[in-house]
């Protein structure tokens, strides 16, 4: 049984109560009054079927008494490889919010302690385990999260004191054929634990292909489609909320529904975009899929030391200015830019050919280039969309992107500023480079398919040509003091930059400065009232909470983890 390691997290647990006694008002810690018994947890183990996991950090091997220096150092070496992440019940990506708990890179005399973690967690493996570990919660007024890899730039799959609900080993994938009113095609019924990559292989293997994040090991069904998802496919396809046909949900009360245009229409919506571990807990998803096709690609790297700064600069403008078109020509495209290098990795053109990407997407750009003096090498590809991915967003399963070393803001740039004020977007690009921000742009025609019923997909995504996330460096080894003041200068005065060059646009939720203000507006728009009152139709005791979700302004959590109503 997994709850033995309940002696060890008990051990490991340091977080002390409020200084006024603890009440339904306030979410009960580790150490309140209120907290249950090792019996209660026992009887929690027993419903779900000896599947109750009792966090131990995976920091442990760095500090004392437990400290193993081979270990740690491996630990380390592999500390951004999301995969040393996700087979953990509580492992978070994003350091900020570990808040230095049982960090692998503090000192080895530090404690390691619970902190931010979440005390227990469910290893669901039906809906029945869900709707238990939910009850548990609701009679002992535990905080209560949702988890499946760990991947949130928001923190939202941790917190002091909760019960996760972890749905990783939810793994089923069933291909189908679906028929409605708004769609008849192929389609996979997923379950919330199938990750990008699994779910890659699975479609090729059926000659199909799925819209999946640029990401390899996050999954579909949480976060990502509920919060909105970009893809490589977007521009063809559009976002990963678009393709939902049905969710497997089970709501606050513990009751399992589907939602669906014509079953809990509502629920549906809000699922369909209006950001995840809000509205209930989404055991499976039901989306479309597509025939597979041949895909063009194309990479490159323009080194600013390969030319003059003048000519860099013209070339990045003349890129960004181009941007529009190549949409238009059926591309989706991922860049990075920082005051060193401009990198295309890929450009992804469905159902096309490599001279088509070279004849026509990018041959205005590198025509372009040739008339301001750069000679440009670019690599072109003719692949199936599997392979596809795998060369340019592989390797497989782990992806090319790291985590735990970055610090994020996000915009949704629109095309019309693109098209129209590209010279002043280029000053505000110069400005956030020169201060070493690095820039990563996904660019696509992110339209809702024609047919597909409405969701709550922020409107400026529809306007957008690109999500643009702004990243700085986070050091492991920097006093941490440093590195919160870092995180503010990405809201005080970067992200207002960008903003400033934006106005009424919107930031995406899932790829976002988590101090973000004004997010209501920022991340659901004019969506945000209607999700908000379906929020409280399914959660009206708000058991949910996520940080900056709908209806979070009905919590406040303070720097210990004690989670009060407002």
């Amino acid at each position: 049984m997994r709850i033995s390691y309940l002696a060890v997290a008990t051990a490991l647990v340091t977080l002390t109560s409020a200084a006024v006694a603890p009440t339904q008002q306030c979410r009960c810690l580790p150490g309140d009054a209120c907290w249950p018994s090792t019996a209660s947890w026992d009887g929690l183990n027993a419903t779900v079927s000896g599947r109750l996991v009792a966090t131990a950090p995976i920091g442990s091997p760095c500090h004392d008494p437990t400290y193993d220096a081979a270990a740690c150092e491996a630990l380390q070496s592999s500390w951004s490889n999301p995969l040393t992440h996700i087979p953990s019940s509580s492992s978070v990506m994003q350091t900020y919010f570990a808040n230095q708990s049982c960090d692998p890179f503090t000192d080895r005399a530090v404690p390691c302690t619970l902190g931010n973690y979440v005390s227990y967690a469910v290893d669901v493996q039906s809906a029945a385990d869900v709707s238990n570990a939910l009850k548990f919660a609701k009679a002992n007024n535990i905080r209560v999260v949702f988890r499946n890899t760990g991947h949130d730039f928001l923190g939202r799959s941790t917190g002091a004191g909760a019960l996760a609900i972890w749905t990783n080993h939810l793994k089923s994938m069933d291909f189908t054929t679906w028929s409605d009113e708004y769609y008849s095609g192929p389609a996979v019924k997923v379950g919330a634990g199938v990750l990008g990559y699994e779910v890659l292989e699975a479609a090729h293997a059926e000659g199909l292909a799925v819209v999946s994040g640029e990401c390899a090991t996050v999954g579909l069904a949480g976060g990502f489609i509920q919060g909105g998802g970009h893809s490589a496919l977007s521009t063809e396809f559009g976002l990963a909320a678009d393709q939902t046909l049905a969710f497997d949900v089970v709501t606050a009360d513990g009751e399992t529904v589907v939602a669906s245009p014509s079953q809990n229409a509502d629920l549906y919506w809000a699922l369909s975009g209006g950001g995840g571990g809000t509205f209930g807990v989404v055991t499976a998803v039901t989306v479309r899929a597509h025939p597979e096709e041949t895909v063009g690609g194309a990479a490159f790297q323009l080194l600013a030391a390969s030319t003059t700064p003048e000519k860099f600069s013209a070339a990045v403008s003349k890129f960004h200015e181009l941007l529009p078109a190549m949409t238009d020509n059926g591309a989706m495209a991922v860049f990075l830019h920082n005051s060193q290098f401009l990198a295309l990795r890929p450009l992804t053109v469905w159902n096309s050919t490599a001279a088509h990407v070279r004849d026509v997407v990018l041959a205005p750009f590198t025509k372009a280039l040739g008339e301001i003096g750069i000679t440009l090498a670019v690599a072109y590809s003719e692949l199936s969309y599997r392979d596809h991915y795998a060369t340019y967003m592989g390797p497989l399963p782990q992806g090319n992107l790291e985590v735990t070393r970055y610090q994020f803001g996000g915009r949704l740039i629109p095309r019309e500023v693109i098209e129209n004020d590209n010279e002043a977007y280029q000053v505000v690009v110069r400005n956030l480079t020169a201060n070493g921000v690095l820039l990563a742009g996904s660019v696509a025609q992110y339209n809702k398919p024609a047919g597909a019923p409405d969701n709550s997909v922020h409107p400026a995504w529809r306007k957008a040509v690109m999500q643009l996330q702004l990243i700085t460096q986070w050091d492991d080894a920097a006093p941490w003091a440093e590195m919160q003041d870092s995180q503010k200068r990405m809201t005080e005065q970067f992200m207002p930059l960008i903003q400033s060059v934006t106005p009424g646009s919107a930031s995406y939720m899932n790829e976002a400065d988590f101090r973000q203000p004004d997010w209501q507006n920022a991340f659901f728009g004019d969506n945000y009232a209607k999700l908000l009152t379906i929020k409280k139709k399914y959660d009206p005791e708000s058991l949910f909470y996520v940080l900056k979700g709908v209806g979070s302004e009905a919590w406040d959590v303070a720097p210990n983890g004690k989670m009060c109503r407002a």
